[in-house]
């Protein structure tokens, strides 16, 4: 199951479309991590007028306010700070002026205090909970408490926590209202061929060396009395916390085989990227309730359903992973080197033998054929392959079919499997037959792009904005200045 990884400092999430101002970034593959302290909610009042404590007051004056969005506002000091942690993550800043940082700040201010206002709800609990791993992976880094309270010049643990609650609150309202803007978004056949058809023949974006790849997949089968073993020991967990008191949470972190999440809670609406069965179990509770145990392709869950919140909800699960005996792993080997020894002879073609044996379900229905995740057609490009897939499959020739490979599945236990190269396409300029989905993940890009532009500009027109000091002389892409 896709949980939520956790960072050590707070992130600001950088997608391709809204990412134009690290113009020497690669999109999608990097984040932002900010370390300012000075991005505090603030009253649209107190923006305009002097009432503010003297501590504050003082800050503020010798750092200077750069702009005020909405509740928010931005200090001189995030922006060198937003450089300066660019820097420290590899990123190059050398393009990338204060004025196409600070309308990347500002843009930020926007997505959340617009949240607020359509009653976009960030739990406390989930917030806390991802603080108190943060600070942990802190510590592990710097050596104590004391060491990060140092390196971020905070004179308590407690006004560190509160900062950080403020900060990760307002990254998280940002990221889901960026969400809600383009959830609903989707391009029709005719809007990809339009959008193809305005492309310049000679700006046709150029597509790099592809292979299309099938695979056959068998993983060793768990025996029954370990899956009951496992139903078993979930079904005791269950009835301690209903039956003795014991606590779920308690339970979760002792006991879970997802150590990620561990006990906390996860929080998730029903387009969220949960596995369905999750899902299906999850919405299906009362608040309170714990689920009896069911299975996953991760292993067996329980779920205790800890709030209602709308359309989202707050769980907790314990996972448990049945083991797999070395008769089954040899069983296994057998059964993929026999399917593969019959395709080489000619007594099955690749593609029914995936259909009729392959434990993969996301390719066996499609004989086997992979799909790229990043653009959904049957293309990778090999400079982009992972790197175990490459070395897979760099030796083979069209056709060819490689010898049993052993893998791991989602709960670290060994699978097995063998891989053909269907085909080998050279680099080529776009082709909408042959690239369809690739052209159509591009206009959907360029859809939601310009539904973001749109938004940006009908509320920035809507929200109190004010930029000052050497801000105001910048040529921002929207019109922050109002102009």
């Amino acid at each position: 199951m896709q949980l939520k990884t956790i960072n050590l400092r707070f992130t600001i999430k950088r997608s391709l479309m809204l990412a134009a101002i690290l113009l020497g970034l690669h999109a999608g593959a990097q984040e932002i991590i900010v370390t300012d302290s000075t991005s505090i909610p603030l009253e649209e009042e107190l923006a305009q007028s002097e009432a503010v404590t003297a501590e504050e007051g003082t800050r503020r004056k010798v750092d200077g306010i750069a702009a005020v969005i909405g509740d928010y506002i931005i200090l001189d000091s995030d922006v060198d700070l937003t450089r300066k942690d660019i820097q420290s993550q590899g990123g190059s800043t050398a393009n990338v002026t204060d004025c196409q940082l600070a309308g990347s700040l500002m843009e930020n201010k926007l997505y959340a205090h617009q949240a607020i206002q359509d009653s976009i709800i960030v739990p406390d609990a989930q917030i806390n909970n991802y603080i108190d791993q943060q600070i942990a992976g802190m510590v592990r880094q710097l050596g104590s408490m004391e060491d990060v309270l140092e390196f971020y010049k905070r004179d308590s643990e407690a006004e560190f926590r509160n900062e950080l609650f403020e900060l990760n609150k307002q990254s998280q309202l940002a990221q889901k209202m960026r969400q809600k803007i383009i959830e609903d978004i989707e391009v029709t056949p005719e809007e990809v061929r339009a959008y193809f058809n305005s492309i310049p023949k000679d700006s046709l974006p150029v597509f790099g060396d592809e292979v299309e790849i099938s695979e056959i997949v068998v993983k060793p089968e768990v025996p029954e009395e370990e899956k009951q073993k496992t139903i078993d020991r979930l079904n005791q967990f269950r009835s301690d916390v209903l039956d003795n008191g014991s606590k779920f949470a308690t339970k979760a972190i002792l006991y879970s085989d997802d150590t990620k999440t561990g006990g906390d809670i996860l929080s998730l609406g029903r387009k969220d990227a949960f596995v369905k069965e999750f899902k299906d179990v999850a919405f299906s509770l009362r608040e309170g309730e714990i689920s009896e145990p069911f299975e996953t392709t991760y292993g067996y869950h329980i779920i205790q359903l800890v709030k209602v919140r709308g359309q989202e909800i707050d769980v907790r699960h314990i996972l448990l992973i049945p083991d797999v005996n070395n008769a089954a792993v040899e069983k296994a080997k057998k059964e993929i080197d026999g399917v593969r020894e019959k395709i080489v002879n000619g007594e099955i073609e690749f593609a029914q033998a995936a259909r009729e044996v392959s434990d993969r379900e996301e390719t066996k229905a499609d004989g086997g054929k992979m799909r790229n995740p990043t653009t959904g057609d049957t293309g990778f490009d090999q400079k982009n392959l992972p790197p175990r897939l490459y070395s897979q499959i760099s030796e083979l020739k069209d056709g060819e079919i490689s010898y049993r490979l052993t893998e791991q599945d989602e709960m670290g236990r060994p699978i097995f499997k063998i891989v053909k190269i269907d085909k080998r396409i050279p680099q080529h300029v776009a082709d909408y037959g042959t690239d369809y989905m690739k052209i159509k993940d591009l206009a959907l890009q360029d859809k939601r792009i310009k539904a973001i532009q749109e938004w940006q500009k009908e509320k920035i027109q809507d929200t109190y904005v004010k930029v000052s000091g050497k801000y105001r002389d910048c040529e921002y892409t929207s019109n922050w200045l109002k102009k």
